[in-house]
C-alpha cells in the first residue's frame, strides 16, 4: 500500500482488525489474531524498536498466553527465572525476602526480561502469519465508525503519503499518551505522582555478590531498585530529591556516583542510557467506544512495583482476541465484547492498589515510619510461610471474574482459569494442558460422565480427566501432574464448560446439568488456535 506522491490519498482493502500500536501489547495481539486466521494490518508511528527497556519482569499466567502462539519457549530462552525478591532497609539488611511460588499455570511464577529482544522475538513471530500486514512510520489519524466498521484516515510519515483503511474493529494499543483515546474524547482518571524516577539501563561488565537477586532498597534518604535483567543487563531506579538537577542526573557522572552507593563501580557496568520519567496510576473512563477497544497503557496506566504494567495489557488483548474472533466467526453475538471491561477493569484496578501499596512500603520517607517498618516486617518475615504468604496473596492478585462471561449460578470454579499441568493425550503424549485443549468450548469433566445434551447439541467437545497412572484414551486426558482432579475436587464440581482462554463459563456437581451456553452461541467448525511449541 503507498501513495502516489507525497499528500496523496489511497484506498486499501478492509480488515477484520486494525491493531494500533505495536509495542508488547499490540504484538501480542497481532499474533493471537494472526494465529486466527483474522486479517489484520498493525499501524506504528516509529520504525525500530523502542531501545530503552521499560518492563523489566513478567509472569506465569501472560507467559502461559505466549504459549498459545507458539513463542513462550522461545521467550524463556532469554529471560532469567526463580530469582529471589529482597526487601532491604538503608543498611542493606534484609527485612523482607519472597521467593516467587507458583500458581499454577505451568511456567516459571516471575521471570526477568530484556524488553527489546523480548519484542524482537515477538515481531519475529508475526512473520509467520501472511494474513497480518505490518505498517511501520504510519499513525492514525482520524477514527470514523458506521454501522460496520470503522474507516481509519493514516499517514506515513516517511512520505506524508495518506490512506483510508476499513476494520470491523480497532484495538488501540497506542501508549499511555493514546491519540485514538483522544479522538474518542474518553478520559482518563487518576493522578501523576510528584516525584520523578531517573531509570538506568546498563550492561554487566563483571559480576557481583548478589548481583543476581531484585532487591528493594527501602532507604529514606534515596529509595532505590536495584533489578538484573537477562542478556547481560541490570537496571536501576532512583527518585530525584529535593535540588536535584534533572539534566545532570541522567549524565555518566551522575549516575555511576547513584550506583557507587552500593559498591558498584565503573569497572563492573556500562551505562547504556538513563531517562527520567514519573509514575501514574490512570484509568480509561471506559475501555469499549463502538467498535474500537482500548487495551494495555492505553486503558490504564500503573506504579512499576510489582512488575504488572506490561502484563496487564497482555492479559488486556488474551481476554479480547478470541472474543472478536467468536464475533467476526459468527459463534457468538456482538454484546458479548461488552464482557471486555466487565472482566478486566476490576482486575487491573486490584493489581494496581497492590502496586501502590508495595510502592509505599519501598518509598517511604519519615525515618520513624521506615523504622517501625522495619522492625515490624523483619519479626513477620521470621515467620514461617509469612514471606510466600505475602507473595501469593498480597502480591500480583489472582485474575478471576466476578462477572462478564459467566453462567449463573456461580459456583467456587465459575469465572476462573483452570491450571494448566502436563497431561498426556489420546496418543499418550505428555503435553500442556492448553495445548491440548486447542483454544475451544470445551467440556472437562471427572468421574462417571454426566449427559449435557443441551451442550452436546451445539456440538461442544467433551473430554474426560483421568487420574495419575491411567492409560490414555480416546476422548480423555490423564493428569499426569495431580493437579487437575484435586482443583475440581476443591471447588467442589466435577464438570465444567471451558472458554477459549482456559477460563470456566460454566460448572456442575456430579449428576447435575451445566447451565446453558451463552445466548445466541453457535459454534463453528474452525481449527485449534494453539500452536504446539
Amino acid at each position: 500500500m503507498s501513495g502516489t506522491g507525497a499528500g496523496a490519498e489511497t484506498e486499501d482493502s478492509a480488515y477484520d482488525v486494525a491493531v494500533i500500536g505495536y509495542g508488547p501489547t499490540g504484538v501480542t495481539a497481532a499474533n493471537l489474531l494472526g494465529a486466527m486466521g483474522l486479517r489484520v494490518v498493525v499501524l506504528e508511528r516509529d520504525a525500530e524498536i523502542f531501545t530503552r527497556a521499560r518492563a523489566i519482569s513478567t509472569d506465569e499466567e501472560v507467559v502461559r498466553i505466549w504459549q498459545r502462539i507458539g513463542l513462550a519457549e522461545r521467550l524463556k530462552q532469554d529471560m532469567l527465572t526463580e530469582r529471589p525478591v529482597d526487601f532491604v532497609d538503608a543498611r542493606g539488611r534484609t527485612f523482607i525476602n519472597a521467593h516467587p511460588t507458583s500458581r499454577g499455570h505451568g511456567h516459571p511464577p516471575q521471570m526477568f526480561i530484556y524488553q527489546p529482544a523480548l519484542e524482537q522475538v515477538l515481531r519475529d513471530g508475526v512473520d509467520r502469519y501472511p494474513n497480518v500486514k505490518i505498517l511501520l512510520r504510519h499513525e492514525c489519524l482520524r477514527l470514523r465508525q458506521d454501522a460496520d466498521g470503522v474507516e481509519l484516515t493514516v499517514v506515513g510519515t516517511a512520505d506524508d503519503s495518506v490512506h483510508r483503511l476499513r476494520a470491523s474493529y480497532v484495538i488501540a494499543a497506542d501508549g499511555g499518551s493514546s491519540l485514538t483515546r483522544a479522538q474518542l474524547n474518553i478520559g482518563y482518571e487518576g493522578r501523576t505522582y510528584e516525584d520523578r524516577w531517573v531509570v538506568i539501563d546498563t550492561k554487566m561488565l563483571k559480576p557481583w555478590p548478589d548481583h543476581d537477586k531484585l532487591r528493594f532498597h527501602c532507604d529514606p534518604a534515596r529509595p532505590a531498585v536495584d533489578c538484573p535483567t537477562p542478556l547481560g543487563h541490570h537496571r536501576y531506579e532512583f527518585p530525584l530529591l529535593p535540588g536535584d538537577d534533572e539534566e545532570h542526573l541522567v549524565t555518566e557522572d551522575a549516575v555511576y556516583q547513584l550506583i557507587s552507593r552500593y559498591g558498584i563501580g565503573r569497572d563492573s557496568i556500562e551505562v547504556l542510557r538513563a531517562t527520567v520519567y514519573s509514575h501514574h496510576v490512570r484509568f480509561a473512563s471506559r475501555f469499549r467506544a463502538g467498535r474500537v477497544f482500548l487495551a494495555g497503557d492505553a486503558a490504564h496506566a500503573m506504579p512499576p512495583w510489582i512488575g504488572q504494567g506490561m502484563a496487564a495489557g497482555v492479559r488486556d488483548v488474551a481476554n479480547l482476541c478470541w472474543k472478536l474472533d467468536s464475533v467476526l466467526h459468527g459463534e457468538l453475538p456482538e454484546s458479548v465484547l461488552d464482557s471486555y471491561e466487565t472482566e478486566r477493569k476490576p482486575h487491573v484496578r486490584e493489581v494496581t492498589k497492590r502496586a501502590v501499596l508495595v510502592g509505599r512500603v519501598i518509598t517511604e520517607r519519615r525515618r520513624p515510619v521506615a523504622r517501625v517498618r522495619d522492625t515490624a516486617l523483619r519479626a513477620l518475615d521470621r515467620i514461617p510461610g509469612f514471606s510466600d504468604w505475602m507473595q501469593d496473596s498480597n502480591w500480583i492478585p489472582v485474575a478471576h471474574y466476578a462477572a462478564g462471561l459467566q453462567a449463573r449460578p456461580r459456583t467456587r470454579a465459575t469465572g476462573h482459569q483452570i491450571p494448566q499441568p502436563w497431561v498426556t493425550g489420546p496418543d499418550g503424549e505428555r503435553v500442556r494442558l492448553d495445548d491440548a485443549l486447542g483454544g475451544r468450548w470445551l467440556l472437562l469433566h471427572c468421574g462417571p460422565p454426566t449427559a449435557q445434551p443441551a451442550w452436546e447439541r451445539l456440538g461442544v467437545e467433551s473430554l474426560a480427566v483421568l487420574p495419575v497412572g491411567s492409560r490414555p484414551a480416546e476422548g480423555a486426558l490423564v493428569d499426569s501432574d495431580g493437579v487437575l482432579l484435586p482443583w475440581l475436587t476443591e471447588r467442589r464440581v466435577t464438570t465444567l464448560a471451558l472458554r477459549p482462554d482456559a477460563y470456566v463459563y460454566a460448572a456442575a456437581p456430579a449428576g447435575a446439568q451445566l447451565p446453558p451456553a451463552p445466548a445466541g452461541f453457535t459454534p463453528m467448525p474452525r481449527p485449534a488456535t494453539t500452536i504446539a511449541q
